[in-house]
């Protein structure tokens, strides 16, 4: 589909130059637009490749000459990486999934879809599951037994839906994601030896070997509105209450929350983070690649933490943490300064123990 400079524009809040009704078909770098697609050239430092392509339109910057860098046409938005949404929203040529049921998917006669919804080759859709209308279930997706899906949900091919999860209107789940396992959690006869670790911060273990059972998770996970997940990412099931992800929340991929924990809204969970089960994580908290986070910790409303932070204590609102074990970000900072000093350091000791030496043996 192709739309006008200024159709792009216009759905973009954006100011529109040169020669508007020029038709754009895709978008690209610079340096490989073709003539038909638009440049994303949202910076003089990416504009410098404008002349290596053949874009004639392209997305710049605030102030940016559109004339001076020879193109037909300009679109320039008050915040270009904030319009890289509405852009690629409008390019985005999906993934040529089909409308309606396909034949081979398996649906019980209790199962309640809505109008408009789209399921796609061996899926399964359980006793007594609700779909929300305009949902597009892709190709060999679960959905458990009374689980609900809201309006305008988008799963990939191979996501599953646990039993009687709950998840909220436009949930975008990636391949393999997975809603609703049951929880990481084992329990010995006697005290284990991991629980003496923990209580004792490290003496030796004396806790005899033993078996581990089982604790079955008979909570389910509740899922607000405009949440995505992301590929092989994991939100496991609740033991007794109900695992939370609130509204706008977005998970990234091979990311691991555990059982009990509550995450709350418009919050980012980056590639490969680990939060440990009974843990609440509040709002608008980003958690950088690699965060691995412990249980029954509180992490108040916007915290940051840098990639691969290791938080092994509860952080208050508005904290930028970063490191193991995790430290305001400026500390962690002086921290590593002072560690990259050390060679010098000992450099200079040794210096001064020699010259002292030398002294002492002059006397």
């Amino acid at each position: 589909m192709s739309y006008t400079v200024k159709e792009i524009a216009t759905a973009l809040g954006a100011e529109a130059f040169g020669a508007v009704d020029l038709l754009i078909a895709g978008v690209n770098e610079p340096a490989l637009a073709t003539a038909d697609q638009l440049a994303m050239a949202t910076s003089a430092k990416y504009a410098e490749n404008l002349s290596k392509g053949a874009a004639r339109a392209a997305v710049l910057w605030q102030g940016a000459d559109w004339q001076a860098l020879g193109l037909e046409a300009a679109i320039v938005p008050a915040r270009p990486r904030f319009a890289m949404a509405g852009l690629t929203r409008m390019m985005d040529r999906g993934q040529g999934f089909g409308t309606g049921i396909h034949p081979s998917a398996v649906i019980d006669p209790t199962a309640e879809i809505a109008e408009d919804v789209s399921i796609g080759p061996l899926c399964v859709v359980m006793a007594g599951a609700r779909i929300g209308a305009g949902s597009v279930i892709g190709p060999q997706c679960f959905i458990g037994t009374q689980a609900v899906l809201g309006a305008e949900a988008y799963l990939r091919e191979q996501v599953s839906v646990g039993a009687y999860c709950q998840i909220g209107d436009r949930f975008v789940a990636q391949p393999g994601g997975r809603v609703g396992p049951d929880g990481f959690s084992f329990v010995t006869p006697e005290v284990s030896g991991a629980e003496q670790a923990r209580a004792s911060l490290g003496a030796d273990n004396d806790a005899k070997p033993q078996a581990y059972a089982r604790i079955h998770s008979l909570g389910a996970v509740i899922i607000g509105d405009d949440v995505e997940l992301g590929a092989n990412s994991t939100i496991d099931n609740g033991t007794i209450r109900a695992t939370r992800i609130g509204n706008g929340t977005k998970i990234d991929n091979q990311v691991q929350v555990g059982h009990n924990c509550v995450i709350g809204n418009d919050t980012l969970l980056c590639a490969g983070v680990g939060v440990a089960g009974s843990t609440v994580v509040g709002n608008n908290v980003v958690l950088g690649g690699m965060t691995g986070v412990g249980d029954n910790l509180t992490i108040g409303d916007r915290v940051i933490c840098g990639g691969g932070t290791k938080v092994l204590s509860s952080v208050p609102a508005g904290r930028v943490m970063l490191g193991y074990p995790a430290t305001r970000m400026e500390t962690q900072l002086e921290t590593y300064k002072a560690l990259r000093r050390l060679p010098r350091l000992f450099r200079d000791v040794a210096a001064l123990q020699k010259t002292v030496f030398k002294s002492d043996n002059s006397d």
